[in-house]
């Protein structure tokens, strides 16, 4: 199996490349940092052995040329059968009426841009080939009101509406795609709020399952849905977060009041 990795030099890009190298699949992991790619090639390489199948290449998934370069070299042996798009991240909580334009830009550009040109060169190439599956990358703040997380929200709500409509397109040619939203998941990115405090003791307490998630929690989940095992499922989205969503969102306020007021944060602006 052949499967494309966005956002694979780090957290849960890297962890579910290494899982699916485990499990036999030839994976090219890509980000746009080389130095991040090199180390965790290297990292799975030490603990499944020299000759594990992983690959990198520098990749900006909000760069078109860049994403359908990297589609052909990830079928470059002629088939491709899997797709991660992985890639995302936030340059900027805070209230919606305080939001700087550029950060919602860049947010909805690695998020739901980068998303949409994955699905469109890896789903066409699919289609082609008759067979292929697809996971995007949602969160719980997709489905789940995040106070003063305007820009992510919205973006990764997108992505779990793309993925429907690219599942319903795509299915008649044989190709799935599915989406996962994970809560809070240990990874470098997270560090701030799973290394303790009111933050993560308010997720805890919304968690029918209380834990914070590992990065294998997430990575078993994709492997399925890009695996023979769920041959039948398709235009889902689904949580991986303890159950959080049947609650509510995460209370950010202690990480924003030294840069808002009290009243900046209920949307009042001098």
């Amino acid at each position: 199996m052949s499967v494309l990795v966005t956002g694979g030099g780090s957290g849960i890009g890297k962890g579910t490349a290494q899982r699916l190298v485990a499990d036999g699949a030839s994976v090219l992991i890509c980000g746009r940092t080389e130095d991040k790619l090199v180390a965790a090639s290297e990292a799975i390489k030490a603990d499944l052995g020299s000759d594990a199948a992983i690959a990198h290449r520098v990749c900006d998934v909000t760069d078109e040329d860049q994403v359908r370069d990297t589609v052909a070299a990830a079928a470059a042996t002629g088939q491709l059968d899997g797709l991660f798009a992985c890639a995302g991240g936030s340059t900027g909580l805070g209230p919606v009426t305080s939001l700087d334009y550029e950060a919602w830009q860049s947010t909805v550009a690695i998020n739901l841009h980068g998303t949409f040109l994955c699905i469109k060169h890896a789903g066409a190439l699919m289609a082609a080939q008759g067979s292929g599956s697809i996971v995007g990358m949602s969160s719980i703040a997709g489905s789940t009101s995040h106070r003063w997380f305007g820009a992510y929200g919205a973006a990764k709500a997108g992505i779990d509406m793309l993925v429907k409509m690219a599942a319903d397109e795509l299915g008649a040619s044989g190709v799935r795609v599915n989406a996962v939203q994970p809560g809070v998941v240990a990874t470098e990115i997270m560090e701030a709020v799973t290394a303790g405090g009111p933050v993560i003791e308010d997720y805890l307490a919304k968690m029918p399952v209380s834990r914070v998630g590992e990065v294998a929690d997430v990575a078993g989940l994709v492997r399925f849905l890009l695996g023979p095992e769920s041959p039948w499922i398709t235009g889902q989205s689904i949580a991986v977060d303890g159950g959080m969503n049947l609650r509510a969102g995460p209370d950010y306020s202690p990480f924003l009041s030294g840069a808002f007021s009290d009243e900046a944060l209920r949307g009042v602006v001098s």
